[in-house]
């Protein structure tokens, strides 16, 4: 498909020029930008291109949503058209990384640790969630759990007990595998360094405090230096620094040791040296810290619940927008490994459902057919957890829902920390939530998730509405003042004949295009695992359909398999997509991951090539689960319908459990 070189012209211009851009490089669907400055970027101007399908700023980076099979072409007229150099993602990564502040900076190196190890937290909260139904007092009988009536289960409880807390109880071990990575050391370093911190020699942490009214706390006594001889069970800052530590100390010794003693001195070396001033000086100091936080927080949360709970439960989507929330996993974290559990995750819960209510109440207020769909399947989402398609794809659109939300969010926010709500884990938000929070206070928390339904949902409908009726009032007037007749005056009789004529102009052209025939072409699975809506995609050009109608699979295998006999029209260079021909000439692309453009081709291994003829069912790649999720990238997988095909009528999504080639996703209906 050629491009037109004005239209390319015109996005270096709305994004400021050349002279305002420090890099540019192209995934399989988007330009990605690293500005000078941002506020010079006419976003007017990006949505009226016809290139353009849309267009977002990510963590320092720019970028310009063009599609698959079409941004190479426009990437490459660009560097013709700027004399600029070609870039890789890692170069504009890096200059738009320097472009953070230093809080940002730390919020995404904290955001980098945790987010790889939130599946086994979520695990491990889902199990403890279902320990808390079978041992919790009062759920189902007066006063007595359902192991104290039926003792039989209280074995099968414990067993679930046991694997559900082990993520917990060996935390340090999973933080120092994901912090050592993060910072450039050996994994399996870092996972050494974790346990060494909860090896079973220490006294738990978790006993620690009777061991100090006790007078029994163990000690070692190196020279007549007495350290305390601890663990750091559920601790984080103490594994955090001594990770970064052991990864600079690494680096350091790997530069200058020769090849040939390597393995024998810089792992030793770094380990005994790291434990060492774990132990002595790194541990102490951040325990004394990590204390001090914890009991500030409960020192507040204690003395002026109700102030804590509106500040927090109400801001908490402002911290989503900042990428913030994420520095709150490691209090939370901290709060259950100390305290046993935490009065921050209940109001995440809850501020979940409220921007998830906001967003459905747009159903009642959008006109548009495409943003009330978008509106309704991000909801839904939010219900379960994960709002970023409703906050970002309609509550920051439109701004008063997502300040609606906010409102009903810090109501409950204050309900639930006056009545001392806590969750024994983390990682279950939205509706589920309630299986993280401690049976007792179950019906505290329906009734504050039923006020983050009704509070959001009613004023957002109430003002969006008047809102709605205000603009047609002020188009009446602009209409009347320049000598046109209003919409609303249709009574008179050339309205009305004008009104007619439009009517019948429209039934005849839905007669003719019912007249012709339409062709449907079922699009099977391409993966085995779970179909959901785009809107569930944890990035805006997908969730917000701006490449195409499709559906995302949530995979369960590592194979994808042509979906129909077809022709491999393009292999993306980083093998983490590819894009399909059938003989009608509907493209359709199938992009493994989110983000996995980053990885290079690690972890992927393509079986086809550009041009070559594939029959339904023939495995068109791999790709190796434990590579993608260690780097911290979503599987997820979407399956697009490219905009800007002329065969597309329109696009059925199927959702659901899916067999690679056995289920149809996606049907597609062909203007004949």
């Amino acid at each position: 498909m050629a491009i037109d070189k004005k239209q390319v012209e015109e996005i270096v211009r709305a994004v400021g020029g050349k002279d305002n851009i420090e890099a540019a490089t192209h995934c399989v669907t988007r330009l990605r930008f690293a500005l000078y400055d941002e506020s010079k970027v006419d976003t007017q101007s990006l949505d009226q291109n016809d290139l353009v399908k849309g267009q977002f700023s990510s963590q320092g980076q720019f970028q310009v949503v063009i599609g698959p099979g079409l941004v190479d072409k426009v990437y490459d007229e660009m560097i013709q058209i700027t004399g600029g150099e070609r870039a890789s993602k890692d170069d504009v990564k890096a200059v738009a990384g320097k472009k953070q502040n230093p809080l940002q900076r730390a919020i995404k190196t904290l955001s980098d640790i945790f987010i790889p190890i939130l599946p086994a937290i979520i695990t491990a909260g889902l199990l403890l969630g279902i320990n808390n139904i079978l041992t919790g007092p009062g759920i189902f009988f007066d006063g007595k759990s359902l192991v104290d009536v039926y003792p039989a289960w209280k074995d099968l409880a414990s067993i679930i007990n046991t694997i559900a807390s082990t993520a917990f109880t060996f935390l340090p071990a999973l933080i120092g595998w994901s912090a050592v990575t993060r910072f450039g050391g050996s994994p399996l370093l870092g996972i050494v360094l974790g346990l060494i911190l909860v090896h079973p020699d220490l006294l738990s942490a978790y006993g620690y405090a009777n061991a100090v009214n006790e007078g029994t706390v163990p000690t070692w006594n190196l020279f007549g230096w007495h350290i305390e001889k601890i663990g750091y069970q559920g601790q984080v800052l103490p594994v955090l620094v001594s990770a970064y530590l052991l990864a600079k100390l690494e680096i350091f010794l790997n530069k200058r040791v020769h090849d040939s003693i390597k393995l024998l001195v810089v792992a030793p070396v770094t380990l005994l040296i790291t434990g060492f001033l774990a132990f002595t000086i790194i541990g102490p100091v951040t325990f004394a810290i990590a204390n001090g936080i914890t009991s500030g927080l409960i020192y507040i949360y204690d003395s002026y619940a109700a102030l804590g709970g509106l500040i927090y439960g109400g801001l908490y989507a402002l911290l989503v927008i900042t990428g913030m929330h994420h520095t709150f996993l490691a209090v939370d974290v901290q709060l259950i490994g100390s305290q046993g559990g935490t009065f921050l995750w209940p109001m995440l819960a809850l501020s979940n459902i409220a921007q998830g209510s906001a967003a459905l109440a747009m159903m009642l207020v959008l006109r548009e057919k495409k943003m009330r769909g978008l509106a309704a399947t991000s909801s839904v989402s939010a219900f379960l957890g994960v709002t970023e398609p409703a906050i970002f794809g309609v509550n920051i659109r439109y701004r008063y829902p997502f300040i609606f939300g906010m409102v009903g969010s810090a109501i409950g926010g204050v309900l639930l920390t006056m009545n001392n709500v806590q969750a024994t884990s983390i990682g279950v938000g939205g509706v589920p939530g309630f299986l993280s929070i401690f049976p007792n206070k179950w019906g505290v928390f329906f009734i504050g998730m039923a006020i983050v339904l009704v509070v959001p949902f009613i004023l957002t409908v109430i003002f969006g509405r008047a809102k709605l009726r205000k603009e047609e009032r002020n188009a009446d007037r602009a209409a009347v003042a320049g000598g046109q007749t209003p919409a609303a005056e249709s009574a008179s009789g050339t309205a009305v004949a004008n009104t007619d004529s439009n009517l019948n102009h429209r039934s005849r052209s839905a007669a003719q295009v019912a007249d012709e025939p339409v062709n449907t072409l079922e699009i099977m699975a391409p993966l085995t695992g779970t179909a959901v809506p785009l809107e569930q995609v944890p990035d805006p050009a997908f969730a917000e359909k701006q490449m195409g109608e499709g559906v995302a699979i949530e995979p369960s295998g590592n194979q994808v398999v042509a979906p129909f006999d077809a022709q491999v029209a393009h292999v993306i260079k980083s093998k983490h997509a590819v894009i399909l021909e059938h003989a009608s000439g509907l493209q359709i692309l199938i992009h493994v991951g989110i983000n996995t453009v980053s990885l290079k081709g690690e972890g992927f291994n393509m079986h086809v090539e550009a041009g070559e003829k594939v029959r339904a069912g023939q495995t068109l790649l791999e790709f190796d689960r434990k590579v993608i999720e260690a780097a911290g990238y979503p599987l997820i997988t979407p399956i697009i319908i490219p905009d800007g095909q002329d065969m597309v009528d329109r696009v059925e999504v199927t959702t659901g459990d899916v067999t690679s080639n056995q289920n149809g996703v996606l049907k597609v209906h062909l203007k004949g």
